[in-house]
């Protein structure tokens, strides 16, 4: 028997309808938490006000929420068919020959949805706010005076100084090591005025400074002088470069492929953010993992009783899941594992194991 709109529409209603009440719920505890924790974190810091770390905590909540994304539509998923099957309403469906598939087909159909429209729609705002946000942090919190910026025209790295400031411009940056080739370099002074320009072959990060070769200095109103090397003072390491450049959770998902490509161009190691778009990519088929999973330990309970049991059986997979999931993803980042195979492998296996699992009680 075909599934009735009415009754289709009345099962992806109630989803929606807890799906919105736990995601509510879940970020405004998330909310207090992390503001309580910003505060602390900004308690030595007078120029931190409370209006800031307020303003900080909502720009954060979107990175948060969409890591437990998955989570509510677990929840909301097996909340739904338990209720459903405690008042026997699915009871009914199966007696006038509705089968699971399409019952569940509605729910399907929404985390489907929320997922694309998460991915495409939301994802670019909240990449916005995340980048707000760190903006903020390194202001207010790190006191981090450094900044890196990659471009379709190359790098772009910003220090300030005790004299001022500058500002390093390179065409690219060599694989595996710190040494960026074709330099230009903007001094200012403190009142932000050009007090010289650097134009170099090569820049290499030393100790404490940039070891610059084969340089033209120019100032103003002076002619150009040729020095076979100049140091460049500096506070950065390695390790605070390959850190200050844009986080792939700043940049929304129509933005990264462009962004991959950049990174590949100036020599910089594009894994990180080649991972992180394969998994928004794969965000609808996991959020529809999450509702399989859900079936699989929610509907089990009208016949062979035992609810808790079931639910948290459910709770404890999804949580394995995610344990899992972050390990398969850090061997991805590594390298040690195909970045696809890293993002899709999760959300594969539980559509798989999910469905064998209904098979197995529903059809078996």
């Amino acid at each position: 028997m075909r599934l009735s709109a009415t009754l289709s529409h009345y099962i992806g209603r109630q989803f929606l309808l807890w799906f919105v009440a736990g995601l509510a719920a879940l970020l405004a505890l998330i909310y207090l938490l992390d503001t309580v924790e910003l505060l602390r974190r900004a308690a030595n810091r007078p120029e931190a006000t409370f209006d800031i770390v307020v303003t900080m905590g909502l720009l954060k909540l979107p990175e948060i929420g969409q890591e437990i994304f998955p989570f509510v539509i677990l929840f909301a998923g097996m909340y739904t068919f338990w209720r459903l099957t405690r008042t026997q309403e699915l009871v009914v469906a199966r007696a006038s020959g509705i089968s699971v598939w399409q019952f569940m087909a509605p729910v399907l159909g929404w985390s489907i949805i929320i997922g694309l429209v998460l991915i495409m729609v939301l994802n670019p705002i909240f990449a916005a706010m995340m980048k707000r946000y760190e903006t903020l942090e390194n202001r207010y919190l790190r006191g981090q005076l450094s900044s890196l910026d990659i471009g379709s025209s190359g790098l772009w790295l910003r220090q300030v100084t005790k004299d001022g400031s500058y500002r390093i411009h390179a065409d690219s940056l060599v694989p595996g090591r710190m040494e960026m080739r074709r330099v230009m370099v903007l001094i200012s002074t403190p009142e932000r005025k050009l007090a010289a320009r650097l134009d170099a072959a090569s820049a290499a990060l030393a100790d404490g400074y940039w070891d610059l070769s084969e340089v033209w200095y120019n100032q103003p109103g002076e002619p150009a002088r040729f020095l076979a090397r100049y140091r460049l003072e500096t506070d950065l390491t390695e390790e605070r470069i390959q850190d200050s450049f844009s986080s792939p959770d700043t940049l929304s998902f129509w933005a990264l492929p462009d962004f991959i490509r950049t990174l590949e161009l100036t020599g910089l190691s594009p894994l990180r953010h080649r991972l992180y778009w394969h998994t928004m990519l794969s965000q609808p088929v996991l959020f529809a993992a999450m509702v399989l999973l859900a079936a699989a330990f929610s509907l089990r309970q009208m016949r062979s009783g035992g609810t808790l049991t079931l639910l948290g059986a459910g709770v404890v997979s999804a949580l394995v899941l995610f344990i899992v999931k972050d390990v398969i993803q850090a061997l991805g980042v590594s390298g040690a594992i195909p970045v696809v195979l890293a993002a899709w492998a999760p959300a594969g296996v539980t559509v798989m194991l999910s469905v064998a699992a209904l098979l197995h009680t529903e059809d078996g």
